[in-house]
């Protein structure tokens, strides 16, 4: 018997597909709310969550997008309806007297910190959430198409000016056409990829 349970799995990992061509179908600013919404309740170290999201729908933003793109990314990238420049906040522990009232030293703590380890803590922060992201959207009945095929100098130059955020990874986000998806690629087995010590 199938539970309701094993359709959530299904939804989320086991028949979810990277797309790359897409329905042209948008996509509602109010479900990409949604998205942000569940995916900003994933944990993160010290409740930091330093990722950023730029929702790319527009054509001028798609057109300011366009010259990062590694060649064989252009059309999926321009073809979907939004694309998502997952970023990490280089200054991400600014934000933490309000993500964690309970330890208002936890801002200093952080600022205290060398550079490189609060950029590896708000990058892996940003990873996470950016898996996050991902299961939101497919669970709200959305295909996605994740790539680091980009120029991030370019992309960043392009969409924060400030440069006190900087992108990590695109995630293209709308309808997929399930018939033009190659077959599943193999995973490795667990004796493979793991070991339990």
């Amino acid at each position: 018997m199938v539970t309701a349970r094993d359709e959530e799995i299904a939804l989320l990992f086991m028949e979810a597909r990277t797309h790359s061509v897409w329905l042209d179908r948008q996509v509602d600013d109010a479900l990409l709310h949604r998205i942000y919404d569940l995916a900003k309740m994933g944990p993160t170290g010290g409740n930091s969550h330093p990722m950023r999201v730029v929702f790319v729908k527009s054509h001028a933003a798609k057109e300011s997008l366009r010259p990062a793109l590694f060649p064989l990314n252009v059309d999926k990238t321009m073809s979907a309806p939004a694309t998502a420049i997952i970023a990490f906040d280089t200054e991400f522990y600014e934000k933490m007297p309000k993500l964690f009232p309970a330890r208002p030293e936890m801002r200093d703590n952080l600022a205290s910190r060398p550079p490189e380890v609060r950029e590896r803590m708000a990058y892996q922060g940003a990873t996470l959430g950016a898996g996050y992201l991902i299961l939101a959207a497919r669970a709200l009945g959305l295909d996605c198409g994740p790539m680091g095929g980009f120029d991030t100098a370019k992309v960043d130059a392009a969409f924060f000016a400030d440069a006190k955020w900087k992108s990590t990874l695109l995630i293209n986000i709308g309808y997929g056409v399930h018939e033009k998806l190659f077959p599943r690629n193999p995973r490795l087995p667990f004796d493979e990829a793991c070991r339990i010590e």
